[in-house]
């Protein structure tokens, strides 16, 4: 048991490393670029790293109590992933802009994910997850296209669409939730009456396949 909570520990820190080597990889971060502010300005840059290790190290003390137990210590993976999110938004937030707010909400969102994989009867955890992925994508969305002011609320109804479609569908046969259809279907229709005020033929194609496809699912689903 010791020899597993230790390769599990090394696991998460190999991990932590290959983040940052894909940040690195990826243009997101270069660890080349910390030297001049250490040297120059060392006092901020000083409290702004400490503060971030003190996050990310209190995220990965609860990511650890999460994975010693995984059906008991669920839980922990909230907190776990929130202060890995907000250690991220302190290190990297001015520089990503608008979306190191969607990384944040991501990685909350990502906790309840990981929640339903490890207690499947846990389908509640889907709908929190759906809402902050959804807000993860939208807020970057809405920065990136400030000319299409509708782009965004679409997009979050076709994302809590999405979700309770999901909250249907991912549960055996035996343990579905058919009433989470509404709220998909009205949802969905919501969404796409907002990206035809678009007035954007492209936007309308889209959401011409999104209801093929939903349609195509449902009926998928009821003949099983």
């Amino acid at each position: 048991m010791k020899n597993t909570k230790g390769y599990i520990v090394l696991g998460i820190v190999l991990i932590g490393l290959g983040v940052l080597a894909l940040l690195q990889n990826l243009g997101v971060l270069n660890l080349l670029d910390l030297l001049p502010y250490i040297t120059i300005d060392a006092g901020d840059v000083f409290g702004t790293l400490l503060v971030t290790l003190l996050f990310a190290g209190g995220g990965l003390i609860f990511l650890v109590v999460f994975v010693v137990n995984l059906h008991r210590n669920w839980w922990a993976v909230i907190p776990g992933f929130t202060l890995m999110g907000l250690a991220a938004l302190i290190a990297f937030g001015n520089r990503m802009g608008e979306a190191g707010a969607g990384m944040f909400l991501g990685a909350i969102g990502l906790s309840f994910l990981v929640i339903y994989l490890v207690r499947r009867e846990f389908w509640w955890a889907i709908i929190p997850a759906g809402v902050l992925l959804t807000l993860a994508v939208m807020v970057p969305v809405i920065s990136a296209f400030p000319g299409a002011p509708m782009l965004g609320p679409a997009l979050l109804f076709f994302g809590l669409a999405l979700t309770f479609l999901l909250v249907y569908l991912l549960p055996s046969e035996e343990e579905r939730r058919r009433w989470a259809l509404w709220p998909a279907g009205v949802l969905a229709v919501i969404g796409v009456m907002l990206l035809l005020s678009l007035g954007n033929l492209l936007n309308i194609l889209w959401a011409v396949a999104l209801i093929v496809g939903g349609g195509y699912l449902m009926l998928r689903a009821f003949r099983n």
